[in-house]
């Protein structure tokens, strides 16, 4: 297998790193005295990339070898997430690690503030917890609960998880939850792991920015996440909040080659397949950042299941708005106009789908560049 040659890791500083919060904020790591870019550079990978969790903590040592500052990963209907977590943090020494992300429908309050705090000793407080609603088919075709009141839920279990963190006990009383409370049963960290909150629309939004610790959209134009970014101040001063201490990681998914054609319409069809199939959220967010033509027509074609139709209905602007697709000079320069927009703490990089291990080690030399 052709891989990129090996860069050299730079010098190990403490340093403040961008605006993150809780055990994060002067967290060790490697980096280059003068880094391309101001924010942090995270790196998402799919769980169902890889044939072991074992595998997955490979691809999250080389990220550590490269400069990436955080790994993380998401669960639907896969493996549990925390094994593999669980071997990143025993394996890396450094490198943040995160998830994206789990949802109160699938675990409880208390199982959520167990696995947080369980993966904040594993990794020596390198970890933030990722908390969102999800979706209506993850939560009721494989978790079987009724997708009742998400916002509302999610708020709650963040409130939870915060007691639990502070008092040691989930004791609450609430609209959904109603807990007399135990105590749990180990010595509680004086800087409890953070909770990321992934939204999307304007109110869930909102409520991250008053509950939350950071933020993890995705799908977001530069100017899109601008306008977004309003709600996320808005919702951190109702709580008498400073907007500035929420870990601001918006998700990206995109692809470096130097056979830029082929990585362009590899990263079209993982878009346009978020735009049309993959349930209504990530659609109806686009259509509101100016696109409902670009949307309505990647629908039609998905009404059909004819992916190749879809691809070819996402225009480029489009494209090029939405994903960094491209050669490896094309997309460091994408990301770095990105990680430039105001609020911005770290450009959370995803694969598209479809890539073989050289295509993701060539992506990730060409962001370590960056760094």
């Amino acid at each position: 297998m052709a891989t990129a040659p090996e860069i050299e890791p730079t010098d190990r500083t403490v340093k403040p790193i961008g605006n993150a919060v809780g055990g994060d904020r002067y967290a060790t790591r490697t980096t280059a005295e003068a880094s391309d870019v101001n924010a942090q550079l995270d790196l998402l990978v799919r769980l169902g990339d890889y044939d072991r969790p074992q595998d997955v903590a490979d691809r999250a040592v080389r990220a550590e070898e490269l400069g990436f500052d955080r790994i993380t990963t998401g669960e639907t209907t896969g493996w549990n997430i925390v094994p593999a977590l669980t071997l990143i943090a025993d394996r890396t020494d450094e490198l943040g690690i995160s998830n994206d992300v789990v949802s109160p429908f699938g675990r409880s309050p208390a199982l959520l503030a167990q696995t947080a705090l369980a993966l904040h000793d594993a990794s020596g407080g390198r970890y933030r917890l990722g908390l969102g609603p999800s979706s209506p088919a993850i939560t009721e075709r494989w978790h079987g609960e009724s997708f009742d009141r998400p916002l509302r839920r999610t708020r709650e279990a963040i409130e939870i998880v915060r007691a639990i963190y502070e008092d040691g006990t989930p004791a609450y009383e609430g609209d959904i939850f109603e807990i007399a409370g135990l105590n749990y049963e180990r010595e509680l960290p004086e800087r409890p792991p953070p909770i990321d909150v992934a939204t999307l629309g304007p109110t869930a939004t909102e409520m991250a920015g008053r509950f939350g610790d950071g933020w993890a959209p995705q799908l977001f134009t530069a100017s899109g996440l601008a306008d977004r970014l309003e709600d996320l101040h808005r919702g951190a001063e109702l709580a008498d909040r400073d907007p500035d201490e929420l870990r601001v990681s918006p998700i990206v998914r995109g692809i470096a080659s130097e056979d830029r054609e082929q990585a362009r319409e590899r990263a079209r069809k993982t878009v346009a397949f978020m735009l049309g199939a993959y349930g209504p959220y990530y659609g109806d967010s686009v259509a509101e950042q100016g696109y409902p033509d670009v949307v309505a027509d990647v629908r039609d074609a998905w009404a059909d299941r004819d992916t190749d139709a879809m691809a070819a209905r996402l225009p480029d602007d489009v494209l090029d708005e939405l994903a960094p697709a491209g050669t490896p000079d094309e997309v460091r320069e994408w990301v770095r106009e990105y990680a430039a927009i105001d609020g911005v703490d770290a450009v959370r990089f995803g694969f598209v789908d479809g890539m073989d291990d050289a295509e993701k080690e060539t992506t990730m030399a060409a962001l370590a560049e960056l760094r």
